[in-house]
C-alpha cells in the first residue's frame, strides 16, 4: 500500500462501509453534529483504512462501523455509542446504554447491519465527499 496517511495517535476516527447508504448517511450525521471537525473518516475499502488497522489485532468486517480512538479500536454498537459522546446537543445522553451487556447491543447491531442493504440500498462506488468536507477524509 502506498497511501500515506496522517495519523494523530490521540486522534479519532470513523471507518465506514463506502458503499453503504446508510453508513453515508451516519457519516453525514456526525459531520454536522462535529462543528469542531475533530472526528475524520475513511472508507472500510480504502487503502487508509488498511494502513490504520494493521497496528490493531483486531478482525474487522464491512458490516461494522470502525472507531479509532486515543490508539484503541471499538465497533459495532460500541463504536456508535462512543461516536454519541462526541456529538453537540443531547446525543451524548445515548452513551448510557453503555449499561446494557454488549452482547445484546451487538445482536441488535449485527441483524441490522445485515439487513442495511436490502433495506436501504448501497451505492457503485464509495461517496465522493463534497469540497467543504474534503478535508475530513483521509
Amino acid at each position: 500500500m502506498s497511501a500515506e496517511v496522517n495519523i494523530d495517535p490521540s486522534g479519532t476516527y470513523v471507518l465506514f462501509d463506502g458503499v453503504c447508504n446508510v453508513c453515508n448517511n451516519w457519516v453525514q450525521f456526525i459531520i454536522k453534529r462535529d462543528p469542531s471537525a475533530e472526528i475524520r473518516f475513511a472508507s472500510l475499502q480504502s487503502d487508509e483504512a488498511k494502513i490504520l488497522l494493521q497496528n490493531f489485532d483486531k478482525k474487522v468486517s464491512l458490516d461494522s462501523i470502525v472507531l479509532l480512538q486515543n490508539g484503541k479500536v471499538y465497533t459495532e454498537s460500541t463504536a456508535i455509542l462512543k461516536i454519541f459522546r462526541k456529538l453537540t446537543g443531547l446525543w451524548p445522553l445515548l452513551h448510557v446504554f453503555r449499561i446494557m451487556p454488549s452482547f445484546i447491543r451487538d445482536s441488535f447491531y449485527r441483524w441490522f447491519a445485515r439487513n442495511r442493504y436490502r433495506w436501504f440500498g448501497q451505492q457503485e462506488s464509495c461517496m465522493i465527499p463534497t469540497p467543504e468536507v474534503r478535508q475530513r477524509f483521509l
